[in-house]
């Protein structure tokens, strides 16, 4: 058995595997609900209701989807230039980071705090992802490595300035900061409900990505390298001077979604802010093909996997960690899809 490159792929072939894929996804679920004792088909409907029977359940979904938007952007951005970035929890706490510590130690109109704790955090999320390219393209160091250590180490060092430096003075004992003033924190787009305004700055960045892989010379030299590195480099494009511009969009992006956690949600940093929104952004951008506009749809429909699970686990006594086993399915059928799209198995 061998795999044989497929020069033009059909588009049908292109559609119909991912699609396969997410049947085989939902197919494994209804029989992990079956095991449960569960009807699989009452399971599913259970979990639509949960993400978006209602409006508060569907603003909640959106909620949800805010910061995987983000990190969903930034692992595309990454993975098209075949830049391995693994590291989007430690730059969204990088980002998060940022954001209070500007917010909190500076004494600042909310109109002027707003978009500087945005700026802060891109920032110090590129900050974070330029080590690891700078050990890739000048040591040859591996980047998947570095990028996943960095996110135990952030994690630690966020741990030890929430127990120190940062610890809220009035928060009774617990490890959080202080909390933004409210003037600093991203309005809300439904009155009563948790739906802010970081999901309408996720839907603009990801235009903007979108724009930006298509339309410009930058998006054309990430493409380029991503596809042949080699081949970009006898072309004349400064591969390495790409690839350290892809890991600094990539990084502020991760870290936009720490930014959107603290400003439009929690308003504090603790160190459970992100239940994983790093690793799920990896899932996100698969599903969606490394596509920017595709990576909205993707992260919508994976936050309503986890806000509907939530609902159907407390309506039909089905552990919702059913919704982790569907995203780490989608994402290695979709792999599996994705490899089948371009190779065909011969003997």
């Amino acid at each position: 058995m061998r795999l044989d490159p497929i020069p033009a792929p059909s588009l049908q072939r292109q559609l119909g595997l991912p699609a396969l894929a997410l049947i085989a996804t939902f197919g494994l679920g209804g029989i992990l609900a079956l095991i449960a004792g569960a009807n699989p088909f009452a399971t599913f409907g259970l979990i639509l209701k949960g993400a978006a029977g209602s409006k508060f359940s569907l603003l909640e979904t959106l909620n949800r989807a805010t910061p995987l938007i983000f990190t969903g952007l930034a692992i595309s951005v990454a993975f098209k230039a075949k830049l391995w970035n693994i590291g989007g929890e430690a730059q969204l706490y990088a980002g998060a980071l940022a954001t209070v510590v500007i917010g909190t130690q500076l004494s600042l109109p909310g109109p002027v705090l707003i978009p500087l704790m945005a700026i802060g955090a891109i920032f110090a999320g590129a900050l974070m992802l330029l080590g690891p390219v700078l050990l890739k393209t000048r040591l040859g160091v591996d980047e998947v490595v570095t990028t996943l250590l960095l996110n135990f180490i952030m994690l630690l060092f966020v741990s030890m300035l929430l127990e120190g430096a940062l610890k809220d003075p009035m928060g009774m004992g617990w490890p959080k900061t202080e909390s933004l003033p409210r003037d600093a924190r991203l309005p809300r787009i439904a009155t009563g409900l948790r739906l802010h305004w970081g999901f309408g700055v996720a839907l603009i960045s990801a235009v903007v990505i979108w724009l930006l892989q298509t339309r410009s010379t930058l998006g054309y030299e990430i493409r380029a390298t991503g596809l042949n590195a080699e081949a970009a480099r006898f072309a004349g494009i400064p591969v390495n001077a790409v690839l350290i511009k892809t890991a600094l969009l990539s990084g502020g992006l991760a870290a936009l979604a720490g930014y959107s956690e603290v400003a439009g949600l929690k308003g504090n940093l603790t160190l459970d802010i992100s239940p994983g929104f790093g690793y799920t952004g990896i899932v996100v951008a698969m599903l969606a093909l490394l596509n920017p506009l595709g990576v909205v749809v993707s992260a919508i429909f994976v936050a309503g996997i986890f806000v509907g699970a939530d609902s159907m686990s407390r309506a039909a006594d089905v552990p919702s960690y059913i919704a982790d086993i569907l995203l780490a399915a989608a994402l290695l059928f979709m792999v599996l899809a994705l490899m089948l799209t371009k190779y065909r198995i011969a003997r």
